[in-house]
């Protein structure tokens, strides 16, 4: 009798044992997948203000160049003639 409660007790110890580590991986993966969304977020961040001030620099560059070589006309000569 003192044997099988022994063992018994074991198994219910061992089961507890496994469901507290099962539960710290859990933790684990979980924490992983936070660290790892939120370097995510920044990098997409980040490109997404490289593009944003690479489209602004465009923009000016356009504009520059528009200025530079307006012709006096309104709208400028360049844009407003028609393909054929």
């Amino acid at each position: 009798m003192a044997c099988r409660q022994l063992l018994l007790i074991s198994c219910l110890l061992a089961v507890v044992l496994l469901s507290t580590e099962n539960r710290q991986k859990l933790r684990a993966d979980e924490l992983r997948r936070e660290y790892h969304e939120e370097h995510r977020n920044e990098f997409e961040n980040f490109v997404e203000e490289q593009n944003d001030e690479q489209e602004e620099r465009r923009r000016e560059a356009i504009e520059q160049w528009r200025q530079w070589h307006y012709d006096g006309l309104y709208p400028s000569y360049l844009y407003n003639r028609h393909h054929i």
